[in-house]
């Protein structure tokens, strides 16, 4: 997705597990945050995100969370970190995290993503978002997106 704004102002597309309740509270986090609105949203299982983890060669993994941006893809907690660094308020101190090895990040994200269902729950269905947040589904009827 291409915008005319430089570096991490350009908008992204984060893609969630549309059945965890643990990336649906993910969602209303940082839609609630995002107050330059930078953020679109998806759920993996999605026509739309399943559609963008082809056209990035990503694999089809429910365990991850994907953050599109500059037509680059990142997943795991890359594509966390990124998005708390375009937060506003004292998020983006968290970014700093960075330095960790991703390894090690990676290895403490695949152990809450592995146990997310069963820590956070499992959803049935999506609550859509209010209608001023509507547009910001990939989906667009926000059919399956979290």
């Amino acid at each position: 997705m291409k915008t005319s704004s430089a570096g991490d102002s350009r908008e992204a597309i984060l893609l969630v597990d549309g059945e965890c309740a643990l990336c649906h509270w993910i969602t209303a986090f940082v839609m609630t945050r995002d107050a330059a609105r930078r953020f679109q949203f998806g759920s993996l299982q999605s026509p739309a995100g399943l559609q963008l983890l082809r056209e990035y060669q990503l694999p089809l993994d429910m365990n991850t969370f994907v953050m599109i941006q500059e037509d680059r893809a990142y997943t795991k907690s890359d594509a966390a970190l990124r998005v708390l660094r375009q937060l506003g308020g004292l998020w983006p101190l968290a970014s700093i995290s960075i330095i960790i090895p991703r390894a090690l990040r990676d290895f403490v994200y695949d152990r809450v993503a592995n146990n997310r269902y069963r820590w956070f729950g499992r959803r049935e269905l999506c609550n859509l978002p209010a209608a001023k947040e509507r547009g910001r589904l990939i989906d667009g009827d926000g059919g399956g997106a979290a």
